[in-house]
């Protein structure tokens, strides 16, 4: 997209938003990873919390001027263009094998849809969105998990797509996958999961408990979507 890296880093990264941020979760993410930006109204979230962000990104249309002041001028990142969410902005100028997100879930539904929307538009882009109660992300190409038998995991098509499943209640093979079609919300697990997608475009919600262990499965998984182009 020749846009700007605003950071980059080997490790995760955790990214804030200026919905509704859950701190319990807020905190768990921090505690897995290093770098920290804010989307920006996300900033006065960490800046109250005692926590400067590496990075702000945004349209700075949330960020009061009274909290921004308190940003180093080098660490604000302002995007005037209208065309894009904030998340998009902050996503797009990240190089990190994963970032973490949270305040961008709830509670408007709008948000939500708008952030699923750049899942799916990105997805050599590998990012964790979390909110008090679920974990959305895009299934990579192949994912592999061990949770509880009988943990809540649901899969919604942002586009056409199919796969392939083991330890799902209901199996997704043979099944083909559309927003306006067939989905698969409220499977749950039966065993050790392994999950492997013909195409991008398949965004799983599980509980907020799996954050640790699906953001350890993708970091350590198979390759993005981008480096099995061909």
């Amino acid at each position: 997209m020749g846009l700007e890296t605003v950071v980059e880093s080997a490790g995760p990264v955790a990214l804030i938003g200026g919905g509704a941020v859950p701190g319990s979760v807020a905190e768990r993410i921090l505690r897995l990873c290093g770098p920290v930006v804010a989307a920006d109204g996300g900033a006065e979230y960490l800046l109250r919390a005692g926590r400067m962000p590496d990075a702000v990104i945004g349209d700075m249309d949330s960020l009061s001027g009274t909290w921004a002041r308190l940003v180093p001028e080098a660490a604000l990142h302002p995007v005037a263009e209208q065309e894009s969410t904030d998340f998009e902005k902050c996503l797009t100028r990240i190089e990190a094998p994963l970032v973490i997100g949270t305040g961008f879930l709830g509670p408007r539904s709008d948000h939500m849809l708008a952030a699923l929307s750049v899942l799916a538009r990105f997805p050599a882009r590998r990012c964790l969105l979390a909110s008090e109660s679920d974990l959305a992300f895009l299934c990579p190409p192949e994912l592999v998990l061990d949770r509880p038998v009988g943990e809540r995991f649901s899969l919604f098509p942002m586009g056409l797509t199919s796969g392939r499943s083991e330890g799902l209640e209901w199996p997704i093979d043979g099944l083909d996958f559309a927003p306006d079609g067939r989905i698969g919300t409220s499977n749950r697990i039966s065993g050790p999961l392994r999950l492997r997608m013909d195409q991008p475009g398949m965004v799983v919600i599980l509980p907020v408990a799996a954050l640790e262990d699906v953001a350890t499965s993708i970091c350590a998984g198979s390759a993005p979507w981008s480096a099995r182009a061909g």
